[in-house]
């Protein structure tokens, strides 16, 4: 794509109107790689990186990002040679996306799905540590020392496991509502560290992903993500990788 008027890539993204863009560059508040943009400035949509106030903003008009509410029975792949249901025919785009990261078919909840690679490769990799957080229903009450335990971290066949944080939300009438937030993602992580405790899990959902929020999305319905989500997942993945923490290879299919 041919370089264009700053003013109109940031119109044609939603960011404010012709007129007011221009009143953005014009008072500093817009960089195009870095720099301050200035009145008459253009970019490149495809190539460019394009903030407002500090926040990177997704000027691609080829680039979608979605969340997905995933329901239980679903599975995170394009196609199933067993004919079950798969995210994708919950979505009615014309685009070719792919998930960041997967859910297991009994994990409920937020999913995001992109044709940003390189966006979704530093979401999954585990060196970035970007948190996700889920919310477990398990058989209760939970007790402290079994909580202490999750904390400090759960050997698995792959490695050790251990949450960013964990607490228990909820208990009443024999059941436990725990949040447990994780930096990586191996095969059925979470289930597979409650299950080490002896906690099985009846039902699991995620419910933010880099500090993007599920919110009030309805199960099986999906959104695109807004400006300030997609500047919030960039923000999360902008300082590079972290260094590793101890435990096994990372996947996010939890």
């Amino acid at each position: 794509m041919a370089e264009e008027r700053l003013q109109k890539v940031l119109a044609a993204a939603g960011i404010a109107s012709r007129r007011a863009s221009e009143e953005l560059i014009a008072a500093g508040r817009v960089m195009v790689n870095g720099e301050v943009a200035e009145l008459g400035s253009k970019c490149d949509p495809q190539v460019d990186a394009v903030t407002v106030d500090g926040e990177r903003i997704n000027v691609d008009p080829g680039l979608t990002y979605i969340m997905l509410n995933k329901p239980q029975n679903v599975l995170t792949t394009a196609d199933d040679p067993e004919g079950r249901p798969t995210v994708f025919d919950l979505i009615n785009l014309s685009q070719r996306l792919f998930p960041v990261g997967r859910l297991d078919k009994d994990t409920e909840g937020l999913l995001l799905l992109t044709n940003d690679g390189d966006l979704a490769h530093a979401l999954t990799h585990p060196s970035f540590e970007v948190e996700r957080v889920y919310v477990a229903l398990v058989p209760g009450p939970v007790r402290k020392k079994v909580l202490a335990e999750l904390r400090a971290g759960v050997e698995l066949d792959d490695g050790l496991a251990r949450p960013v944080r964990a607490e228990i939300l909820e208990q009443e009438k024999g059941k436990a509502l725990l949040e447990v937030v994780m930096a990586e993602g191996r095969k059925r992580e979470v289930r597979r560290m409650l299950g080490g405790l002896g906690l099985h899990v009846e039902r699991l959902a995620r419910v933010s992903y880099g500090g993007v929020e599920l919110g009030d999305l309805r199960q099986g319905k999906w959104r695109f993500l807004t400006q300030p989500e997609i500047a919030m997942l960039h923000a999360v993945t902008s300082g590079g990788p972290k260094p590793r923490r101890s435990g096994g290879p990372g996947r996010d299919y939890s």
